[in-house]
């Protein structure tokens, strides 16, 4: 299921490139750059937050303001399982002799003593070889257990003992003027992860991420985003943003660079909730790849601004924008101009609302959709398929 943009916002995935950068300052290793445009969120290996699903969630909100000591316990907790990993790719020389080398960098965290850590997708895309290096100064070879482009997560396996293990968060309990704090590899700086710290901007957030390089195709479309101000680099994609426990509540991917062209965007970041993310890898864990359900719409969340327009009485809902032929909603009857109120009963109201009913499901699931159509409201039961390879 696809979300219509409709946003002139320029998403920028945090990729630092080993490749190529000049900057006037000292890099880790091969040094780190950005994929996409100017301001990556982090990683052309990017690495996502990742943790251990033991302890108790812990809680989120009440302190808008950090102290030092508050910072100073989450990055504790939270920094010596958070990771850098290199994407290393094989590239012709000028003697056209084939080298592995250093492609990019980005971040990623620990989340069980099996040495499993989450990352991006875009983070790992193309590697021959992928080193993880832990703050103590250990490193290690690792396996990717498996990759999804569509959500951008990816899950890769290191061989070790007695490994730093992340807290997660339940990011379901995440809300509006919590603490935040992001850590990564921040253009490849020596001396290991660099920490900031801000708020929890917004929730529920959608957003396209931009073409791979060379591509025509627009990124995979993001849903159940964490908007943030806490300030990521090229570098930190994949790595953690976490609450004053550090518990990791998201794992970085994106900033938006520009608000249009010309109009530079400040503080404006984006994390893959952490619920999300753990789902996904749950299931990469399990078969090394996941499949996702499919509805076949593009749409657009309504408000009273868009009813007006378009002449609805809902104020809320997901206003279908088109319907891909022979998908799921088209052989339901679903048309353009319909609006989805609800999801097998639960409304559907943030802009994520339908892209996450749908997701929690697979490929064959039914589900039964209430629309309206001008005064007329009817349910619709819909068997999802599977998302059409590209």
């Amino acid at each position: 299921m696809s979300h219509a943009a409709g946003s002139p916002l320029s998403a920028t995935r945090l990729l630092t490139l080993l490749v190529g950068l000049s900057v006037a300052i000292s890099l880790a290793c091969s040094g780190s750059s950005d994929k996409g445009t100017t301001v990556p969120e982090a990683g052309a290996t990017s690495e996502p937050a990742a943790a251990s699903t033991s302890g108790s969630a812990p809680s989120s909100g009440g302190v808008l303001v950090q102290s030092t000591s508050d910072v100073h316990t989450a990055v504790s907790h939270l920094r010596p399982a958070t990771v850098q990993i290199t994407n290393e790719q094989v590239q012709v020389d000028q003697f056209n002799q084939a080298q592995t080398i250093p492609a990019g960098l980005g971040t990623g965290i620990i989340i069980d003593s099996n040495g499993h850590i989450i990352t991006n997708n875009h983070v790992v895309a193309g590697a021959k070889q992928l080193e993880v290096g832990l703050p103590d100064g250990s490193s290690y070879t690792a396996k990717l257990v498996g990759a999804d482009p569509l959500s951008d997560i990816a899950v890769l396996q290191i061989d070790g003992k007695n490994l730093p293990v992340a807290s997660l968060a339940d990011s379901s309990k995440v809300e509006v003027g919590d603490p935040a704090v992001a850590i990564g590899n921040a253009l490849g700086l020596e001396g290991g992860p660099t920490v900031t710290a801000g708020v929890i901007s917004a929730v529920g957030r959608t957003s396209q991420e931009p073409a791979e390089e060379g591509s025509s195709s627009p990124g995979a479309l993001l849903f159940d985003l964490i908007q943030t101000d806490a300030a990521i680099n090229p570098g930190n994609s994949g790595g953690p943003l976490a609450n004053l426990d550090g518990a990791v509540v998201g794992i970085n991917t994106m900033i938006i660079s520009e608000a249009e062209p010309g109009v530079p965007a400040q503080g404006i970041g984006f994390a893959i909730a952490i619920n999300s993310a753990k789902s996904v890898a749950d299931e990469l864990i399990k078969n090394g790849s996941i499949k996702h359900a499919y509805l076949g719409v593009e749409y657009v969340p309504l408000n009273p601004a868009i009813a007006a327009q378009v002449g609805v009485s809902q104020t809320t809902g997901a206003l279908v924008t088109n319907v891909a032929a022979d998908s799921p909603a088209a052989k339901a009857g679903i048309v353009k101009g319909d609006v989805i109120t609800k999801v097998d009963g639960a409304d559907i109201k943030g802009e994520s609302d339908l892209a996450i009913a749908i997701a929690k499901h697979k490929p064959g699931d039914k589900v039964t959709l209430t629309i309206a159509n001008g005064s007329n409201t009817k349910q619709v039961d819909v068997t999802l398929g599977t998302v059409p390879t590209p």
